[in-house]
């Protein structure tokens, strides 16, 4: 039997002694979460608000038109893709159940947002918290969107009241399956800075989604959380990034796979 473990030794014995050691002293890892959650690499998990704005010119490298049932006034518009193909599962989930949701709106730029929220100021003269501020909006990641049903698509503008139909009750029973969060909770509004929106969903992953609604969190709350086990863990000697680094180094086990003749084989080019 042929196996290539020279490569893999000689691999291993390359990398610098602290990338072999350098998590051996650190204390246990003992967040619900993986790191490579936390590490937030595709930005799933980035907190948007007044004090986290982003910039004027921000706007996601994968946005990719919709494909899912919508309101006709936003045919062409866009979602973060993998958003996108977690909607469409949720959405497809939802027929099966009964429930038809459409989409109301998705991704949406700082221009637009700064006109939204002037003429929400000039409307009822001060900042309500029914428009968010410019820079401050999930819908500017990509990653926000607004379902709501047949019947309140038909409606002038949307309330809390929607969270008494049952397509939102649905939703707030099975998004984070999706990987969605209800990003405005109703007894969320004093963290937020935003009224309760059983409309407003925001994709962050399926761990995230699950931890952050089985918690009942609101964005800010998991994001001062994790930070704070953080900031905790690496004061009791951790160090993130080169826990991270270890994390990314391939086992044997990770590695191994079958020849084209049955045989086992170790390679680091798998």
């Amino acid at each position: 039997m042929k196996i290539l473990l020279s490569c893999l030794m000689l691999t291993l014995l390359l990398l610098p002694p602290a990338a072999l050691g350098e998590a051996a002293d650190m204390p246990e890892w003992e967040y619900p979460l993986a790191p490579e959650i936390l590490e937030n690499k595709a930005g799933f998990i980035t907190l948007v608000n007044r004090q986290h704005l982003l910039d004027s010119d921000y706007a996601p490298q994968d946005l990719t038109v919709i494909n899912v049932r919508c309101v006709s006034s936003i045919r062409g518009d866009m979602l973060r893709k993998t958003a996108l193909d977690a909607m469409r599962r949720m959405f497809e989930a939802a027929d099966a159940d009964g429930m038809t949701l459409y989409l109301k709106s998705v991704y949406r730029p700082y221009s637009t947002q700064s006109y939204m929220y002037k003429n929400r100021l000039s409307k009822v003269g001060r900042d309500d918290g029914v428009v968010a501020y410019p820079g401050s909006s999930d819908h500017q990641t990509g990653l926000g969107a607004d379902i709501l049903n047949l019947e309140w698509t038909r409606k002038d503008g949307m309330t809390p009241a929607f969270g008494q139909t049952a397509e939102a009750q649905w939703m707030d029973a099975h998004c984070a399956e999706f990987g969605f969060i209800i990003r405005y909770m109703e007894d969320k509004e004093e963290i937020t800075g935003i009224i309760y929106e059983p409309w407003h969903l925001r994709y962050v992953g399926k761990e995230a989604a699950r931890y952050i609604m089985d918690h009942h969190l609101s964005l800010e709350e998991f994001d001062e959380e994790w930070h704070a086990y953080i900031a905790d863990w690496e004061a009791r000697g951790g160090d993130f990034s080169a826990l991270l680094r270890q994390r990314a180094i391939p086992t044997p086990a990770e590695v191994l796979f079958i020849t084209e003749e049955g045989e086992e084989e170790v390679s680091l080019f798998h």
